[in-house]
């Protein structure tokens, strides 16, 4: 195996990805207002750099011009974006499953303890 040719692809894919991102994300900062599209926060020159672009529909070669798919979150909403893709989808049914529901009735006997008379002396 060629090693040499391994890494020059590897290299040649990773800065073809950086330059992708420059773009989009240059785009994307000038299209929409520097702030987190979940929790507002806003950003200037100084903490711009915390400020990610999502995909909404997460692809990241799925990127047209007007920024339809895009949206800017900080990097806590983004992470907390992607963290919620995860857990949907080990659990496609929405955390709604036949052993969560309940079947306990605690309260089943509660009117007939409160309809019996007192024993005050």
């Amino acid at each position: 195996m060629d090693t040499n040719k391994l890494d020059r692809v590897v290299r040649e894919a990773r800065l073809a990805r950086e330059e992708r991102e420059r773009d989009y994300r240059a785009l994307a900062l000038k299209l929409y207002p520097w702030l987190c599209g979940r929790c507002t926060r806003e950003f200037t020159r100084a903490n711009l750099q915390e400020l990610t672009v999502h995909h909404r529909n997460h692809d990241h070669d799925y990127n047209p011009p007007d920024g339809s798919n895009w949206e800017l979150l900080c990097l806590y909403c983004h992470d907390n974006e992607h963290q919620r893709l995860i857990e949907a989808s080990r659990n496609p049914t929405g955390g709604t499953t036949a052993a969560a529901v309940g079947t306990d009735r605690p309260f089943a006997g509660l009117a007939g303890l409160l309809l019996k008379p007192s024993r005050e002396p």
